[in-house]
């Protein structure tokens, strides 16, 4: 029976097994919008395509599956460059459908007409214009297996209107042949075994392509068989529970000292889905290095591009892990022992001596306000932040038990993902709480949203930790600037965040003291079926700490201002 070309992508939509559309009609993808009201897929009319791309990319990072989000031509799809970079540098699968002026228009310069597929090139792992109708359906299913397989990570399809709105023949789609796995050898197994039994201070240093590749479970079994010690990137926060003894949370510019110092003094780093990015290892030439290096990577490109590896196994993290396992013994074959059990007492030591800490002075911390989230919720929530200080602070003290309950923009570093992702986390996840911490200058580029979650009954509560500034640009002005601040007050009650969230149908609370805190956060979750924005009047003078200064070696870690047993402490580390 014919069809339209738009009916032929709603269905191979459905047959890929989308639930979820996040978008907005415009005049070029008006066919699409028209089938969309015979589909079984839910659509989520967001208020900006941007969101609707961050809003895919928290459903994928929460549930696994490939992110869907549909935009018009020209603005439409170049408002969707910023998501399919994020994605692309954060390894997120994620389908983006654009509209495009007619066949007979391209070229013309009309209205409402941008080259989306070459402008999206460099932020995609790969994109089609879909000029045959009758090929849509195929195409649709090939953007969805590059989407997911290998490394994962965005693509596009682009589709003049006259193609959505002509006839099609809907052909039974084929497969598209899947790639052969790597080639994982058992000499290279070997070899990563014996510097694994052979090391006497290791560390798994794990990204996020062990949350990527459900491959959790496989690194639990890894690190406790062999009693190493685990760094999670911020990407792989929740990939090894922080509850646990082995666990020594975020490394890099704002991670935990134990677990900066840990890498720095390692002989053996394992690295699974991680990248040796920048704010991992501070300057190269300085990083870890006494370390030789174990590297497990799905893209061989990535292999030996930062830092040189040993041994260097190309392969799904999970597949390989099982690899490792299945190959390495107990703990009784390392080689030197009690070496181990010595390098595991030094970093509790580091984690006891170095904790996260603040100056509780009277004034209302961000940091309090985080860990009073955590207590209130159980750690319970799956949570999403935007980008400075306290998305920082959200990954330091949140205790992550589990994977998929964080989503964050990590690489591209993107302002405004906060609330867009937590919707596509609750569109995913409708029965958990969901969590959005968010900054007063991240909040305001993507506030529109809160209209979203109320007309789309997607119910979130968004914890504000509001400094009256870009704190994160505010403290780098102040630490490496000489104190010159430039563009970076906000006003604290510019615009007021609750009466803004009563505006949109939201509930809106404040808090400016610690003794009032609890109470507005008991009061948020008394209200699960509305979303709820707390504006948290936090200290502007609150700096994030540790912080490895960019460009300088780990070894250089700024403690900054802690309360020590006897009293506030200033300390800078070294060695």
């Amino acid at each position: 029976m014919p069809a339209t070309g738009a009916e032929v992508l709603f269905r191979a939509l459905e047959e890929e097994g989308v639930q979820v559309v996040f978008g907005i009609p415009g005049g070029a993808i008006m066919p699409a919008y028209d089938a969309l009201l015979d589909s079984s897929i839910r659509h989520v009319l967001m208020r900006h395509e941007q969101a609707a791309g961050h809003a895919a990319e928290g459903y994928a990072h929460v549930s696994g599956r490939v992110g869907v989000c549909m935009a018009t031509s020209g603005p439409g799809g170049t408002n969707l460059v910023t998501p399919l970079a994020d994605a692309m540098m954060d390894s997120i699968p994620l389908v983006a459908i654009t509209g495009q002026v007619a066949r007979a228009s391209m070229g013309r310069q009309a209205f409402q007409e941008a080259p989306i597929t070459d402008v999206t090139r460099p932020v995609t792992k790969r994109n089609w214009l879909v000029l045959d109708p009758d090929e849509l359906g195929q195409i649709v299913h090939e953007a969805f297996a590059v989407a997911r397989s290998g490394r994962p990570g965005p693509v596009l399809i682009d589709v003049p209107k006259d193609v959505l709105a002509a006839e099609a023949t809907p052909r039974p789609w084929r497969c598209p042949a899947a790639s052969p796995p790597p080639v994982l050898t058992e000499q290279d197994v070997h070899r990563a075994v014996a510097l694994i039994l052979g090391s006497r201070r290791p560390v798994l240093y794990v990204g996020g392509g062990v949350v990527r590749s459900s491959a959790c479970d496989e690194l639990f079994d890894l690190a406790v068989r062999q009693q190493i010690p685990v760094v999670t990137t911020l990407m792989a926060r929740g990939a090894f529970p922080d509850s646990h003894p082995l666990a020594l949370g975020m490394p890099g510019m704002h991670g935990a000292y134990a677990a900066v110092m840990a890498m720095q003094r390692s002989d053996l780093l394992i690295a699974v889905g991680a990248r040796f990015d920048d704010r991992v290892t501070g300057s190269l030439d300085g990083f870890a290095p006494e370390a030789k290096v174990i590297h497990v990577d799905i893209d061989p490109g990535e292999i030996g591009k930062n830092r040189a590896a040993e041994v260097g196994l190309v392969g799904d993290a999970r597949r390989v892990l099982v690899a490792l396992n299945d190959a390495l013994p107990g703990f009784e074959a390392v080689e030197d022992q009690e070496a181990r059990r010595a390098w595991l007492v030094t970093l509790e030591a580091w984690k006891e001596q170095y904790p996260f800490r603040y100056r509780a002075d009277g004034n209302l911390k961000p940091q309090y306000v985080i860990e009073r989230l955590w207590a209130a919720t159980g750690g319970r929530a799956v949570l999403t932040a935007g980008v400075g200080q306290h998305q920082m602070w959200a990954s330091q003290l949140w205790r992550f038990d589990r994977p998929r309950a964080w989503a964050n923009s990590g690489g591209l570093g993107t302002m405004g993902f906060a609330l867009p992702a937590a919707l596509g986390a609750k569109a995913a996840r409708p029965e958990e709480l969901v969590v959005a911490i968010d900054g007063d200058g991240c909040f305001q580029m993507t506030c529109q949203e809160l209209a979203t979650s109320v007309a789309e009954g997607l119910p979130v509560l968004v914890a504000i930790l509001n400094n009256g500034c870009l704190g994160m640009v505010r403290q780098w002005q102040d630490m490496f600037f000489g104190g010159r601040r430039s563009q970076v007050r906000l006003g604290e009650a510019l615009p007021d965040y609750a009466r803004l969230a009563e505006a949109y149908g939201c509930v809106g609370l404040r808090a400016e003291r610690p003794q009032e805190v609890d109470e507005v956060i008991a009061e948020a979750l008394r209200t699960p079926d509305r979303t709820v924005v707390i504006d948290f009047r936090v200290d502007p003078a609150e700096n994030c700490f540790p912080i490895v200064p960019a460009g300088k070696s780990n070894d250089e870690i700024v403690l900054g201002e802690a309360i020590a047993a006897d009293g506030l402490a200033e300390a800078v580390a070294g060695g």
